[in-house]
């Protein structure tokens, strides 16, 4: 392992140019490692107070408009090594893109995995948040992970050591450790048969999906038994703006910025008077899946 670091140090990094809905304050610090060595190195140089926010591809992501008082870890263009084990398990770094695992299975013969080309993420936030769509879960495939603490030390754990649930996956006990890396077991198969599935998949995307305007992916999780977006575009929300957010008129769970110029305080302040409209006209409470980090301004304190 080096001596030095050796990836690249900003300081006031705007997160615009980072998350997808192109909007949102500046971090602090903002750290784009050179490979995994580099990063235990980075992390085992910090202070052991200093917040840290991993970010993939920041498609789950929003920071206020006040920024973020920490250094936020850019991980999608360093941890991207992909291969296959010879025990047949897969072994994906965080920084890389779900749908890439996906194609990567399907071309080793693998199935199951074609539901990842749907999340428009990296796989540490698959990860994080047992990311799943079209009936299939990241977490039902995880075989162990790789885990860096703050000390920079490198962890291999189990499934069993994290309470896993709906868009959830956390270390049972209260350790501060990132994911960097894991291992999926995906069962042997017809590869071409998963290829094709994963053409169709990609193609219903694009047909149900708002993917030409910046967004977050899915803003709510699906209540169980329904679906957010019915309840969404049942209290009559489809096209609603605050500034320049708007509620997708294409698919109700998702909140788009048209102009690129809507604030993170007026995409927060939609989602908050989505869930309003939401609780009221059907006793439903909306759960966030995107996640908000950061300091409000003065001007947004009130969301």
């Amino acid at each position: 392992m080096a001596d030095a670091c050796s990836g690249t140090l900003t300081e006031h990094e705007a997160t615009s140019r980072h998350v997808s809905w192109r909007a949102g304050g500046a971090v602090a610090r903002a750290y784009m490692p050179a490979n995994l060595d580099d990063l235990a190195v980075f992390l085992s140089r910090m202070r052991h107070d200093e917040p840290v926010l991993a970010v993939g591809l920041g498609s789950n992501l929003l920071i206020r408009d006040g920024g973020f008082e920490g250094t936020a870890l850019f991980l999608h263009g360093a941890l991207r090594e992909l291969r296959q084990e010879p025990d047949g398990t897969i072994y994906a770094e965080a920084g890389v893109a779900s749908p890439k695992l996906a194609r990567f299975a399907a071309n080793a013969g693998c199935v199951e995995a074609e539901f990842l080309a749907g999340i428009p993420g990296t796989v540490g936030g698959a990860l994080a948040m047992n990311a799943g769509c079209y009936g299939g879960e990241t977490w039902n495939y995880v075989e162990r992970v790789l885990m860096l603490d703050r000390g920079g030390r490198r962890i291999e754990r189990r499934p069993e050591e994290f309470a896993i649930g709906y868009r959830h996956a956390g270390l049972k006990e209260s350790l501060d450790e990132i994911f960097v890396a894991a291992w999926f077991r995906f069962p042997a198969g017809d590869g071409t048969a998963a290829r094709a599935r994963i053409h169709e998949l990609l193609e219903k995307r694009v047909a149900t999906q708002p993917l030409d305007l910046p967004n977050a992916g899915s803003v709510f999780r699906n209540p169980p038994g329904d679906h957010a977006a019915r309840l969404i575009e049942a209290a009559g929300l489809k096209g609603t703006r605050i500034g320049g957010a708007q509620v997708s008129e294409k698919h109700a769970n998702f909140i788009v910025n048209p102009e690129g110029e809507a604030t993170a305080a007026a995409i927060e302040m939609l989602i908050g008077h989505v869930q309003r409209a939401v609780r009221e006209k059907f006793d439903v409470e909306l759960v966030r899946e995107v996640r908000i980090v950061g300091a409000q301004t003065q001007q947004g304190s009130g969301f």
